[in-house]
């Protein structure tokens, strides 16, 4: 039996540390998101927030986050095959941290957007526990494994807040976020490595859904996912209570 399913083989085996996980809902009066984004977050696990950061902070982000990563990529390269667990040279990069090397990277996490959207899908008291840039190069076309980020370092609580900034559009030609609706209320999976990272799930399936990023900001807890598969820059944060 595959470790990733359980006794029935339609229902993903939960993570061996995840004991009697419940999903708690967002509600409101909420400062920022509405009554239907709410909805899709409380059921669906994500939602897209249109028109989320004027297009001149997106480029003053990548101006600041490029140099950062073109040391990372420089490190890779002295590496034994340019690899360092799953970023490779030339292929995906992950620069972590960015918000205590830079200020302006430290500003736009903390802009009002960000604040009244932990209010409103956390509470009055959060933590950014990890901030990282993730660079897919376009001729880097292997597909990225379906996991939750949780099943890389578990964490508790669980239920923590992720939000993807797209760095440039992401479209469903070009590669965009795909999400299973619903993935995050079991908590999270059980997970196993493989050379392109955790896997949480084998196949698409027919419920898997491609969310195009364009001008736009997406936000999830820890539904299964997986990246886009060709080129682009996204930003992650990471929030979650004390």
């Amino acid at each position: 039996m595959s470790t990733l399913s359980s006794a029935d083989e339609t229902v993903p085996a939960l993570h061996p540390l995840n004991h009697g996980f419940e999903w708690t809902p967002a509600r409101g009066p909420f400062r920022l998101i509405t009554d239907e984004q709410a909805r899709s977050f409380n059921e669906r696990g994500f939602f897209v927030l249109e028109n989320a950061i004027d297009p001149a902070a997106i480029v003053r982000v990548r101006d600041a986050i490029d140099p950062f990563e073109a040391k990372a990529e420089e490190f890779l390269r002295t590496r034994p095959d340019g690899r360092m667990g799953i970023a490779q040279a030339d292929g995906i990069t992950f620069t972590v941290h960015l918000v205590k090397l830079s200020k302006v990277l430290r500003d736009f996490a903390a802009s009002r957007t960000f604040q009244d959207l932990c209010h409103d899908l956390i509470g009055p008291s959060v933590r950014l526990y990890w901030d990282q840039a993730v660079y897919k190069k376009p001729e880097y076309p292997k597909p990225f494994p379906w996991h939750q980020d949780n099943g890389y370092t578990y964490i508790e609580p669980q239920a923590y807040l992720t939000c993807w900034i797209a760095l440039n559009d992401a479209t469903v030609d070009n590669g965009c976020p795909w999400v299973i609706p619903g993935g995050h209320l079991r908590g999270t999976l059980a997970h196993r490595l493989s050379k392109l990272g955790y896997v949480c799930r084998e196949e698409d399936g027919p419920e898997a859904l491609a969310i195009p990023v364009v001008d736009r900001a997406a936000f999830d807890p820890f539904g299964g996912h997986r990246p886009v598969d060709l080129g682009h820059g996204g930003t992650v944060w990471k929030i979650r209570s004390p």
